[in-house]
């Protein structure tokens, strides 16, 4: 299981201080659902709006789905995806939904957008991770009960932290959906960003060219 997690204190390193821009507010948007974002501000905590509720900074959240959201400050309005707000790898799917291709971020890690349970999650491509990774709060916005799965603890920089393994009913990346995928879920908030391990990189044919990364499906 500690190959599993064993890039967490790295991984929560460098998300710590990535900062987007959305109009007058530094906004990131974590995770969407139907009515509802859950963002990060200026750099603060994560925060959960509904649609018409205003933040304490002065984002309104006009509007939302599982697929993105539409925010009004200072007067703007600007649309974003889970994880904009931040560099992120850009989707584009080819015709079939067999096969989608990631650019790089600044850094040149490929960061993207998943669906889960029909809620949006940014992942990290990581071909060091044994499984999909999430951590408790992923979880729970998606609905998984991780804490009837198996539990065990792993190793990390930071101490010992309780493990869950679990299985995700459906992993949406462009347009490749995987059934039934290997996934544990890492209690507490040691992880920033959500995994994209094996256990889905596994059932695709891999390849880069500088900058680009194709997965073309393959069972």
């Amino acid at each position: 299981m500690e190959a599993k997690v064993r890039h967490l204190s790295a991984i929560v390193l460098l998300f710590l201080f990535v900062d987007g821009a959305c109009s007058a507010a530094d906004i990131h948007v974590v995770a969407l659902m139907a009515g509802k974002a859950v963002v990060s501000i200026n750099g603060g905590k994560t925060q959960t709006l509904s649609v018409g509720q205003v933040s304490p900074e002065g984002v309104k959240l006009v509007a939302a789905s599982s697929e993105s959201a539409t925010f009004e400050s200072g007067g703007k309005r600007q649309t974003l995806a889970a994880g904009q707000g931040r560099a992120v790898a850009s989707v584009a799917p080819a015709k079939g939904g067999n096969r989608v291709t990631l650019t790089a971020d600044s850094r040149g890690h490929f960061v993207t957008t998943g669906v889960v349970n029909g809620v949006s999650l940014r992942f990290l491509v990581d071909t060091g991770a044994t499984s999909v990774a999430l951590s408790s709060a992923d979880a729970r916005r998606v609905g998984i009960n991780y804490l009837v799965g198996v539990r065990s603890q792993s190793q990390t920089a930071n101490g010992l932290v309780p493990v869950y393994a679990v299985k995700l009913d459906t992993l949406r990346i462009g347009e490749i959906t995987v059934n039934n995928v290997d996934a544990v879920v890492i209690e507490g908030d040691r992880l920033a960003v959500a995994l994209l391990g094996m256990s889905f990189l596994n059932r695709m044919e891999m390849r880069r060219d500088g900058q680009t990364m194709t997965l073309t499906r393959r069972y």
